[in-house]
């Protein structure tokens, strides 16, 4: 009877081992499907799982385990060696097939081309002189090349704030090098001022070394003035400094363009959440704004309505935003009274009332995880619910090691 029993046990056993593991490897194919990055834990599991079963079991579940874990394996190699190729492509500069740009026989032009005219009249009149003329070799548009008196040009009034170190530094390695090499880029404002929208902090090094001229590249298209952040490379911007130029920009746009929709100064200016926290920093010049770009990123969309209309929009946004941050200010200081001293409070506390933290958008999805304002309200009742002692040492330690693998 013994006999039978185990007898019969055998095949029960394969198939109860073969079931499980079954189950086992379909979580693992489900794992790979969505993308995490936990392979090898879960090979782990399946190895562990196996052994349990091996010590009990007979002798063919172990070549079924073996083959299992091979399975697996080989899988696990084979998305290391997809995403590695898909790096590889993203890292190769590919040139266009397509010849772009006037020939190098067909860019000199007179700088009292009809294009150009009315520019350099207007360089003699504040004193300077047209030097040269050309068709610049991306689209074949004119340029004038000119020396004009320093005190003839000014930058863009929306342009971000100066930086006092910046500056003396720039004109410390100016003057190092003994020579003065980059023009300023120049467009012609509507009141016939010469405004530069890139070139801010060399303007202003060629004021602290005494000059008494710069040279210019003068565009006749005034559109290139709200083309800032596409252009200005000499100091990189950060979150503030984007967001000011932009929110600049666009009411400068609604002032002069009332009609013009905010969807179609996308390339302008740059980032929806920009205009956004803008608003915000414009009143604000300590407010704390990189917690909450990744939220804004998510939610927030350049608007099919007239600049006017989108502006008032987001000045209620930007005010019901900077509620929550008031909020958040309360929690950051009850957690420190309760020991904690991380620097990544605050942004663990953004990540934690962030209502779309976890959506990541599929490949061509242009559509927000959210409507605007309705993420705003689940992040503010998130904010007035938000218990400061379930927050423990190690929550705060792993927004460090993120934050840090960001480089932020």
């Amino acid at each position: 009877m013994a006999r039978h029993n185990a007898s019969s046990e055998g095949p029960l056993l394969f198939l109860g081992t073969w079931a499980f593991l079954s189950l086992v490897y379909a979580v693992f194919a489900i794992n790979m499907r969505f993308r995490f990055e936990s392979e090898p834990l879960l090979v782990s599991y399946m190895v562990m799982a196996i052994a349990a079963i091996v010590a009990r079991a007979p002798s063919h579940v172990e070549s079924t385990s073996r083959w299992i874990v091979a399975k697996a394996t080989k899988k696990t190699k084979t998305v290391k060696k997809k995403k590695a190729k898909a790096g590889a492509a993203r890292k190769r500069l590919t040139p266009s097939k397509e010849k772009r740009g006037p020939a190098g026989t067909d860019v000199l032009l007179s700088i009292d081309d009809p294009a150009l005219a009315s520019l350099s009249e207007r360089v003699r009149e504040v004193g300077g002189t047209p030097i040269g003329a050309y068709r610049e070799p991306f689209s074949g548009k004119p340029l004038l090349l000119a020396v004009i008196p320093y005190h003839a040009v000014e930058p863009t009034p929306f342009q971000r704030d100066l930086s006092p170190t910046h500056t003396k530094r720039l004109a410390q390695k100016i003057e190092e090098a003994g020579v003065f090499l980059d023009p300023l880029i120049v467009v012609q404002a509507p009141d016939g001022r010469l405004w530069t929208p890139n070139g801010r902090h060399r303007h202003a090094a060629a004021k602290v070394l005494g000059l008494q001229t710069v040279t210019a590249l003068i565009s006749p298209d005034e559109e290139l003035a709200f083309k800032i952040l596409a252009l200005n490379t000499e100091k990189a911007h950060n979150l503030k400094d984007r967001s000011l130029e932009v929110i600049r920009m666009a009411r400068e746009l609604a002032m002069r363009k009332p009609r013009s929709k905010e969807k179609d100064y996308a390339v302008e200016f740059d980032e929806p959440a920009l205009l956004t926290l803008g608003i915000i920093y414009a009143e604000q010049g300590r407010f704390a704004g990189s917690p909450y770009f990744s939220f804004l990123r998510k939610v927030d969309t350049f608007a099919a309505s007239s600049l006017v209309a989108s502006l008032r929009q987001r000045e209620g946004w930007a005010a019901r935003l900077a509620g929550i941050d008031e909020r958040v200010k309360e929690i950051v200081a009850s957690l420190k009274e309760r020991g904690f001293k991380s620097p990544y409070l605050r942004t663990y506390v953004v990540a934690r009332i962030n209502p779309v933290r976890f959506h990541r958008a599929k490949k061509g999805e242009t559509e927000p995880a959210m409507p605007m304002g309705a993420a705003l309200t689940r992040m503010a009742a998130s904010a007035r619910k938000f218990n400061v002692s379930t927050v423990r040492e190690q929550d705060l330690a792993l927004v460090a090691a993120v934050a840090s693998g960001d480089g932020n």
